[in-house]
């Protein structure tokens, strides 16, 4: 793999785009950000032409793979009649139905575009309905980039005033959030039973920790939450922007059987395409015809909606599922006997099709890992498999057996050299 098309790319890209890159932790990619000129199944090529089995599937939308052609076909069908039109439209409607048809807890939605975007929409909703202002949220989990809620990104930032995760924050929103520990019972318990005097309106938490090191709860912390949240009348949101609909056809309320009041989810729910939505119940969500403004021109826009009416479609055949935990499955197994072939290696956290590489006595967090990720990283790209800078792996119903097999003979022949 030359990567030397990628490299000047990435020169050139600086000269025109902030950081070089879209977004900003694709630049963590060593030597540089991988530039592709086409993507199909489980592959991508690059501008040079090498091909990759590809486990970073655009940060995780792509459970069918790249360029699922039932996506595909219905997104031009409806291309050639309309884009955005600003108007009503029947994909409003069907694309909603298909959704809360999934989803245990899905009385109604709002169509929003980014993960980011939605959990705002699902705030203003929990602070309206309960007349309280502050979020309870756990310490390491990613929700966007907003400043209300990207903060309390280290381990140790529980029960204690939130600080920013990055430069240019509004210091001022950070009162607004109280930050716990994930599977920490006790804790929670602690600070929802002082909800009334703290003013938390909501519980936001992802269930897996999809972003801080694929965390699964534990068998009694969602089942807890509900009961707090029911207890002391707070709105309990779970994000699932990244576990919905790859975990399980029903999400997270699914997989655990808790329901929550309110589920963000994005990502794998428009095969590709952008699209959030807000999905729960209708008492809050119905907020939006008294007082409660949600907004957007690019909500519901018939071409993303094409793309999730046939994704959800697909979806509905339990045999994807079976598909992602069996390819899943035998990559933890191959890849991750590969690693456990040493104490020094590390790791794999799983659960379903989204697994997170563990250094050995490391932490792993949102802007990567430490151990040796970095090593296999820049090592196995130059044998043509590509991951993602954080350690996180997402698989695909377009991954095969003959995939897995290659990435762990590659991955032992790079681990051989160390």
């Amino acid at each position: 793999m030359a990567l030397e098309s990628s490299r000047s790319a990435f020169e050139r890209a600086r000269r025109s785009v902030g950081g070089g890159v879209g977004s900003g932790l694709r630049a963590a990619m060593p030597p540089h950000p991988l530039f592709v000129r086409e993507a199909r199944g489980a592959h991508v090529w690059d501008l040079d032409g090498d091909r990759y089995v590809d486990y970073v599937m655009a940060w995780g939308p792509l459970v069918l793979g790249h360029g699922d052609p039932r996506v595909l076909s219905a997104v031009s069908e409806v291309a050639t009649r309309m884009q955005v039109v600003g108007t009503g439209h029947p994909l409003e409607y069907l694309a909603a139905e298909a959704v809360l048809e999934a989803v245990p807890h899905g009385e109604r939605l709002l169509w929003s575009n980014t993960g980011t975007e939605a959990v705002q929409v699902a705030l203003r909703l929990a602070r309206a309905a309960t007349g309280r202002r502050r979020v309870l949220k756990f310490a390491k989990s990613y929700h966007g980039w907003h400043d209300t809620v990207y903060a309390g990104m280290a381990e140790d930032d529980c029960d204690r005033p939130a600080t920013p995760g990055g430069a240019g924050q509004s210091a001022s929103v950070l009162d607004d959030l109280v930050v716990a520990r994930f599977n920490d019972v006790r804790l929670a318990e602690r600070l929802l039973g002082e909800a009334v005097e703290r003013d938390i309106a909501a519980v936001l938490v992802d269930p897996v920790m999809s972003n801080a090191g694929v965390e699964a709860p534990s068998p009694q912390f969602l089942s807890t939450l509900r009961t707090l949240c029911d207890r002391h009348g707070v709105v309990l949101v779970f994000d699932e922007v990244i576990a919905g609909f790859r975990i399980a056809r029903g999400g997270a309320a699914e997989k655990y059987g808790v329901l929550p009041d309110l589920s963000v989810f994005g990502k794998a729910m428009a095969g590709g395409f952008t699209q959030s939505a807000v999905v729960g119940r209708s008492d809050l969500i119905d907020q939006v015809t008294s007082g409660v403004v949600h907004a957007g021109t690019f909500n519901a826009n018939p071409i993303a909606l094409a793309a999730v009416t046939a994704t959800m479609r697909v979806l509905a055949d339990h045999a994807v599922y079976e598909q992602l935990e069996g390819v899943s499955s035998e990559f933890e197994a191959l890849v991750g006997a590969v690693l456990g072939s040493s104490p020094d290696f590390g790791s794999f956290n799983r659960v379903g099709s989204l697994l997170q590489y563990v250094p050995a006595g490391g932490a792993t967090g949102l802007h990567g890992t430490s151990g040796l990720w970095a090593v296999i990283l820049e090592g196995m790209l130059r044998q043509g498999f590509l991951f993602m800078p954080s350690g996180k792996v997402f698989l695909s119903t377009a991954h095969t057996t003959a995939d897995v097999e290659a990435t762990a003979e590659a991955l032992d022949r790079l681990l051989r050299t160390l």
